[in-house]
């Protein structure tokens, strides 16, 4: 991408910007590779950054680290 098209995409409203790349992998992919990704291409939902702050609550920095230093001697 030049620095003319990066300045062009950073201007974009997200519609414009979606529409962009969609023509961009139609033109790269051709007709069938398009109509698969269209096919395939599930956004995703939801609040990652709040639910991982659920999950995690409570957990130390220590527990992680245990927990990784436990799994890799599993598979050692």
């Amino acid at each position: 991408m030049t620095h003319e098209e990066q300045s062009t995409v950073a201007e974009m409203t997200d519609d414009q910007f979606r529409q962009y790349a969609l023509e961009i992998l139609q033109r790269t992919l051709g007709a069938g590779g398009y109509a698969r990704f269209v096919r395939i291409y599930r956004p995703g939902s939801g609040d990652y950054t709040r639910d991982r702050h659920k999950w995690q609550k409570g957990i130390t920095v220590r527990q992680i680290a245990e927990d990784i230093k436990g799994r890799r001697e599993k598979t050692a």
